[in-house]
C-alpha cells in the first residue's frame, strides 16, 4: 500500500469516530476528540508514522517490529508509535484497531460509549467527513464569539 493511501485510509476511518476533527500542530495531522489527541499521523515521501495511546495492547504493540515507544515522553503514558516505509506490507487491520483503542482510551466517557454501544466500525465516506467537520469548525467558532461577548 503507498504511503498516502495508507494514511488516507486511517485518517478516514480515525475521522468517523463520534466528534473526531483534525489539527496540524508542527506540521503533522493529530485527530481529536474533545481537544484531546487521539492520534498523531505523519506522512512524508517514503515513510509513514502514526502515534496511539494504547493502554490494553501496548505491550503486545512495542513486541512488534515496527514500533516503538512514542518520543517526548509520550511512551511513558502508553503512547506507541508504528512506522513504516514504501515496500512494507502495514497491518492495516491491527492499525484500525490501534485507532479504535486510543479513542477509546481519550474520548469522554459517552463518546466513547456510543462506539461501544453502536458496535460498529466508522464508515464515513470522505465526501461526509468533510462536510462534518466544516460544521464542527463553524460550530467552534461561532462557540469562539459568544465567548468573547459574554467576556465584554
Amino acid at each position: 500500500m503507498e504511503i498516502r493511501t495508507l494514511e488516507g485510509v486511517l485518517r478516514s476511518y480515525a475521522l468517523g469516530f463520534p466528534e473526531t476533527y483534525e489539527e496540524f500542530p508542527w506540521g503533522e495531522r493529530a485527530i481529536k476528540v474533545k481537544g484531546k489527541t487521539i492520534a498523531f499521523m505523519r506522512a512524508e515521501p517514503g515513510e509513514f508514522s502514526m502515534s496511539t495511546k494504547l493502554p490494553q495492547s501496548r505491550d503486545f504493540a512495542l513486541s512488534l517490529p515496527f514500533t516503538e515507544p512514542t518520543h517526548y515522553g509520550l511512551g511513558k503514558s502508553g503512547w506507541v508509535t508504528s512506522r513504516f516505509t514504501v515496500g512494507d506490507d502495514p497491518p492495516l487491520e491491527t492499525l484500525r484497531a490501534w485507532l479504535r483503542e486510543s479513542y477509546m482510551a481519550v474520548a469522554p466517557k459517552k463518546l466513547a460509549a456510543q462506539l461501544e454501544t453502536s458496535g460498529e466500525d466508522p464508515q464515513e465516506s470522505a465526501p461526509e467527513i468533510e462536510v462534518r467537520q466544516n460544521l464542527q469548525r463553524q460550530a467552534r467558532a461561532k462557540s469562539k464569539k459568544s465567548s468573547k461577548r459574554v467576556k465584554k
